[in-house]
């Protein structure tokens, strides 16, 4: 399972988040299911642009179960190769 987590820190009231994908849906959904994301929070499901917005403690239970720690660019890049389209 190859599951992603950016190096973004956005503000959403008092928490700081960050973004999580995967190479496929069903990756993302068991590491959000793992870490205790619920589905409801998925973003621009069913698209290539699928992901989730986790806080800090959620990115830091998600490296510890395995998912690759990157830069918002590489992620922006990964997503863009998985679909075979240009980066802009």
């Amino acid at each position: 399972m190859t599951v992603y987590v950016d190096d973004a820190r956005i503000r959403y009231g008092r928490l700081v988040m960050c973004h999580m994908i995967a190479d496929s849906p069903s990756e993302l959904l068991v590491m959000a299911e793992s870490i205790g994301v619920a589905r409801r929070w998925l973003q621009c499901a069913g698209t290539h642009h699928e992901h989730f917005d986790i806080c800090m403690a959620k990115r830091a239970i998600a490296v510890s179960r395995g998912a690759k720690e990157t830069t918002s660019h590489d992620i922006a890049r990964h997503l863009a190769a998985l679909h075979g389209e240009e980066e802009t």
